[in-house]
């Protein structure tokens, strides 16, 4: 067996105490610069970027993503509380922020605690937060249009003009419609709304992802060929890959695409040779034979089905659709198209009409799922500044915002600021240390915000009121347009929990030592 080889890479390690100091010193460092962004009041951090240059930002996961420590123990703990952060963006789009001070707050309140049997008090805690979930979900309320810009208002951090526009995008979309934003090509920020679909299908792969800072593969002005048989060689669609290549066109391939072709497919991509996305059609069953009826519909492109007598070797051309753009991510597709052509028309007329005579529940929720994603429309908000610096930070806030609403829209709202945690603690008995630790540690968002707002936190108060830190008065929240989507305030709360609990359990830490 050979030690020390030149090319292993050197350990620093701490056990017991000094374990927990390191973790607990770097999860304080990043929760300080994360925290000070928290509420309306919050201040902006400026960071150096990789080539040196100062952004600006007061958006919680750009704070804490920007944030590596020197000391490689503390900066494991600040890794581990950016996970929480990046997996409630992942989820609900925001609290972030939220979610990195409730982490801290629970991971200081169990070390004061004195407690060793670790084990309980992480069963305790998980126990609390479930506890908290069922009080959150029982006080919130549906999200209705007046609200729309008052939680698009908070996640621009105020900014009434942007709040706006966001609220004017998904009134203009309605219900079943998708918002996304763009880069303005000037200084002004603007909507446009275009007609398009969103399904459920995501990526099928990471080697297909085009913007990886978001995640995702974009497709600008694609060819769209669907398939509803298993393309197991690339030989079977080299016609309609050689069209899009010879006419510079991406293109996007729903169907079930076999390992060869797909392989072959990313090397392609990534020697530069062509735009290419490929996801697997929506569905199940004859669900996904409906559901690539509806998408032909959209796009102009013809099925493509061997068992009903199509050849893939013959394909040319002809078949294929096209769009103005797609975007896919983790989960869902968008297609955008310039309008609702007369075949869509005809398919919503007909989804509408066979909606009425089902009587099978399951069957009548997919016609009325299929409805609304034909009809859905989609809001793009082109987002413009005077510097690239002040574009990442407006870019940052009107993504928050758009995640935001459609939270709210999905599952309702809740007290803002902190207010409806700090209902929970008070509402819920705590039977255990453990409970008790996580109880305690939900009343902190609202002590921060009010900190940022340099506003004394008072002695108790009144469920569903609290601090307008802008006015330094004593309101009735939701009516003052205080409000939180309840998806994200839940987010934050078990992705914080998770995390906390996960390093109350450490009792070593091996870190990478860098070189001086």
């Amino acid at each position: 067996m050979e030690f020390n080889n030149p090319s292993e890479i050197v350990k620093d390690l701490h056990f017991g105490g000094s374990a927990q100091q390191k973790i607990m010193s770097g999860v304080e460092k990043l929760s300080k610069a994360v925290s000070s962004t928290l509420g309306a009041s919050g201040k902006c951090v400026i960071y150096e970027d990789g080539t040196g240059r100062p952004i600006v930002t007061k958006d919680g996961v750009t704070v804490a993503n920007s944030v590596i420590l020197m000391d490689p123990s503390e900066n494991i703990g600040a890794t581990l509380i950016k996970e929480a952060a990046q997996q409630t963006v992942k989820e609900a789009g925001d609290g972030t922020t939220t979610s990195t001070v409730l982490a801290h707050s629970i991971l200081k309140n169990y070390i004061n605690s004195n407690e060793k049997d670790i084990r309980k008090i992480k069963e305790d805690i998980l126990l609390a937060v479930d506890k908290t979930i069922k009080y959150l979900d029982k006080v919130a309320i549906p999200l209705k249009d007046g609200m729309l810009e008052h939680v698009a208002n908070i996640s621009t951090n105020n900014d009434k003009i942007l709040g706006k526009l966001i609220a004017n995008a998904y009134k203009e979309v309605g219900k079943d419609g998708v918002v996304l934003m763009e880069e303005s090509d000037d200084d002004q920020t603007y909507i446009e709304i275009v007609d398009g679909v969103k399904f459920d299908s995501g990526l099928k792969s990471q080697h297909l992802v085009t913007d990886k800072e978001k995640n995702k593969a974009v497709l600008e002005n694609p060819l769209i060929l669907l398939v509803d048989t298993e393309i197991e060689t690339i030989r079977k669609i080299q016609s309609v890959l050689e069209y899009a290549i010879k006419n510079k066109r991406s293109i996007l391939i729903i169907g079930p695409v076999g390992a060869q072709p797909l392989s072959a497919l990313i090397m392609n991509k990534a020697k530069g040779n062509i735009k290419v996305n490929i996801i697997d059609p929506p569905g199940f069953s004859n669900l996904r034979k409906e559901m690539l009826d509806d998408l032909a519909a959209v796009t102009g492109a013809k099925v493509i089905n061997e068992e009903l007598g199509d050849d893939l070797d013959l394909i040319d051309e002809s078949v294929l659709g096209e769009a103005i753009k797609v975007v896919t991510d983790e989960r869902d597709t968008i297609i955008t198209t310039k309008e609702i052509n007369d075949s869509t028309k005809e398919r919503i007329k007909t989804i509408e009409k066979r909606a009425k005579e089902e009587k099978n529940p399951y069957l009548q929720k997919k016609l009325s799922d299929r409805k609304a994603m034909l009809s859905g429309g989609v809001g793009i908000i082109y987002v413009g500044a005077n510097s690239k610096v002040e574009l990442k930070e407006k870019k940052d806030r009107v993504e928050d915002a758009i995640y935001a609403v459609k939270a709210a829209l999905k599952e309702g709202i809740v007290s803002g600021a902190g207010v409806a945690f700090y209902n929970a603690a008070d509402n819920i008995k705590a039977n255990s240390i453990g409970e008790k630790i996580l109880l305690q540690s939900i009343k902190s968002p609202f002590y921060t915000i009010l900190q940022n707002g340099g506003i004394d936190a008072p002695k108790k108060i009144d469920k569903g009121k609290g601090i307008d830190v802008t006015s330094g008065k004593y309101v009735n929240m939701i009516k003052s347009g205080i409000i939180d989507p309840v998806l994200v305030t839940k987010t934050a709360l078990k992705n914080a929990a998770s995390v906390a609990t996960t390093i109350m359990s450490a009792d070593c830490v091996i870190a990478n030592v860098r070189e001086q």
